[in-house]
């Protein structure tokens, strides 16, 4: 298994912990971030702007995507033009649809005709992802999310759509396929083997990254040891009865 910075792959990190961020800012393999308002109501954040701002006078050569959250397709258009006006690195995210099931497709492509980078989110079919790439301005890049985590969740081996994703893609050269809603570690080299462009992995998991070429008999001590240590801590014990 090749090493993490062997990889094609970009990884990027999904948090909003400001902490967080900018320890992993600091790591090479780290190329980009990316939010969205459910991990940020997690960390606690109350102001979107001011937390965006705050991010971005320390990551300002990465990219980082920041989501809009209206679910009425004009004001998502006016909060994506005040976001991408917030940093030359930023990435705005817009989801496929909103809550009516309603595509934002020709607002993705307005979008891009205007040179703004978009990072579509929750794409789940290869009808979705070829819908955007229809509408694109093929000199403006475009992040494209395929949720194959959570295709995985629903009994789906993801990787048939992402292969034909990245396949699809080829037709726009700008187009980077993202691999999202990350699961395990594994998922960052399948991600890598099919020729995704981007994985965006939580901050939890990049903490096993550690694990990465450990040898299974070093993995396993280290499993055994973990459970007798946890077992003699809580003080559990068992009287046997001698016969």
């Amino acid at each position: 298994m090749p090493k993490i910075n062997d990889l094609k792959i970009k990884i990027f990190a999904d948090g909003a912990d400001p902490k967080k961020i900018y320890e992993l800012n600091k790591m090479d393999y780290i190329k980009g971030f990316t939010t969205n308002p459910t991990l940020m109501r997690k960390a606690g954040i109350t102001n979107y702007k001011n937390f965006a701002i705050e991010i971005l006078k320390n990551i300002k050569e990465k990219p980082i995507s920041f989501e809009v959250f209206s679910d009425e397709i004009n004001i998502m258009e006016d909060q994506a033009k005040e976001i991408a006006s917030w940093g030359k690195n930023v990435n705005v995210k817009i989801p496929i649809t909103n809550t009516k099931g309603e595509s934002t497709v020709s607002l993705v492509g307005k979008l891009s005709k205007q040179g703004i980078i978009c990072n579509v989110t929750a794409i789940f079919t290869l009808e979705q992802l070829n819908s955007i790439l229809n509408v694109l301005n093929p000199d403006t890049p475009t992040i494209l999310s395929v949720f194959a985590g959570r295709i995985a969740d629903s009994g789906i081996d993801p990787i048939t759509i992402m292969a034909k994703s990245v396949k699809v893609s080829k037709a726009k050269p700008k187009v980077s396929i993202l691999w999202a809603s990350t699961r395990e570690v594994i998922n960052i080299f399948q991600a890598d083997s099919i020729g995704c462009h981007i994985i965006t992995v939580p901050h939890e998991l990049l903490n096993k990254l550690s694990n990465v070429g450990k040898s299974s008999e070093s993995f396993s001590l280290e499993t055994v040891e973990g459970f007798y240590q946890d077992a003699k801590k809580a003080g559990y014990s068992i009287n046997i009865k001698k016969k």
